[in-house]
């Protein structure tokens, strides 16, 4: 099986009960393993709203969390070196570096975000 990494905005529109994303996901984990980056955990609990804390830990428990290590924190740093005068966040460098870290494809609403060439990069359906 395949691995995607759910980007951050991805997450929330599940822990919102977006549906229309709800229904992508289910079809996409019949084929794919469900993952996300420890930096999307962290933003998720910065914008958390109380009542969310139960479905937010259920969310998660039932996703891989890969943690960041020394290769994805030099892979980022490449790719925000790189972009040189674009806006790029750390933090979606970060993301992108566990996907091409791990062989990942980065599934995502905010593709802009993701330039890199070597990524795979899904748009998510909303």
């Amino acid at each position: 099986m395949s691995k995607v990494i759910l980007d951050t905005d991805v997450l929330i529109d599940l822990l919102r009960g977006r549906e229309p994303i709800r229904i992508f996901l289910r079809e996409l984990a019949e084929h794919s393993i469900p993952c996300c980056s420890v930096i999307s955990v962290a933003e998720i609990y910065a914008g958390m709203r109380q009542e969310e804390s139960e479905l937010t830990a259920n969310l998660l428990d039932g996703v891989v969390i890969f943690p960041v290590t020394r290769q994805i924190a030099e892979t980022a740093g490449h790719f925000k070196r790189r972009a040189k005068g674009r806006r790029l966040e750390l933090a979606d460098c970060l993301i992108a570096a566990t996907g091409l870290v791990e062989g990942a494809a980065l599934l995502t609403g905010n593709i802009k975000d993701y330039p890199m060439p070597e990524i795979t990069v899904l748009p998510a359906r909303r």
